[in-house]
């Protein structure tokens, strides 16, 4: 009896670790991200150039796309990190695969429009947009696996 208390307080550490760093992610990353969206009013309102031009129309919806997925994603850290004491059955690796998927969605997929907004060529976004269906992609598998953690609850 005593083997299986002392994995259950293991496990409810684990869950309390996680619920900790998805907080502290999610908050400080929509702080970043509502930041963001200030710089990029910011540009608007002073009728910057670099956001402004008809040629960077593309650097406008890159940064704007970077500033809402990443608004969206670190709200979605958040929410994941306040339901883990909802979904007892969600435990073990699908729970830690989906929290780091959710961590590598937050960094990719913004991050992929930013840079894609960076340098411009021509009216396409730049390399680094190859960074945004990998974060899509884990977006996709974190919510997946937390979807079918919600089963076991």
């Amino acid at each position: 009896m005593k083997k299986a208390q002392k994995e259950k307080t293991q496990e409810d550490e684990v869950a309390l670790t996680i619920r900790r760093q998805k907080l502290k992610l999610g908050w400080w990353a929509l702080c970043v991200f509502l930041v963001l969206g200030l710089v990029l009013e910011a540009l608007h309102g002073f009728k910057s150039e670099l956001y402004l031009d008809v040629q960077n129309e593309t650097r406008r919806l890159m940064w704007t796309l970077a500033h809402a997925h990443g608004g969206l994603i670190a709200i979605l850290n958040i929410l994941f990190g306040l339901a883990i004491p909802f979904m007892p059955g969600f435990e073990g690796p699908a729970r830690e695969w989906a929290s780091r998927c959710l961590t590598g969605a937050l960094i990719a997929l913004p991050a992929g429009f930013f840079l894609g907004g960076v340098f411009i060529h021509g009216g396409d976004p730049g390399l680094g947009i190859v960074l945004a269906p990998l974060g899509g992609a884990l977006l996709i598998v974190g919510v997946f696996l937390t979807a079918r953690g919600t089963l076991d609850s």
